[in-house]
């Protein structure tokens, strides 16, 4: 069974109401990495420690991610795109 807040992206079950986004989709774009069922799961829990938000928190995460892209766009897309090489 699925949780509410729970979606199937790719066909994994992830807490991950935003990934369908067209900012979060931009975002990813942007750092190069394409979100696949094989690293999903790893990106979300990278948003979710970046931004300091419990696991899995998806409407809170998805509130911090626009609001630190808003503060430093090339900053914050710097330090996701580090942590998403060195854990794939």
């Amino acid at each position: 069974m699925v949780a509410e807040n729970c979606r199937r992206y790719n066909g994994v079950t992830v807490m991950t109401c935003y990934f369908k986004n067209s900012r979060m989709k931009e975002l990813l774009r942007d750092i190069g990495v394409e979100a696949t069922k094989e690293n999903i799961k790893m990106i979300d829990e990278i948003l979710h420690e970046m931004l300091s938000v419990d696991y899995p928190n998806c409407a809170a995460t998805w509130k911090m991610l626009r609001k630190k892209l808003q503060i430093d766009d090339e900053g914050f897309k710097e330090r996701l795109n580090d942590l998403v090489q060195i854990r794939l």
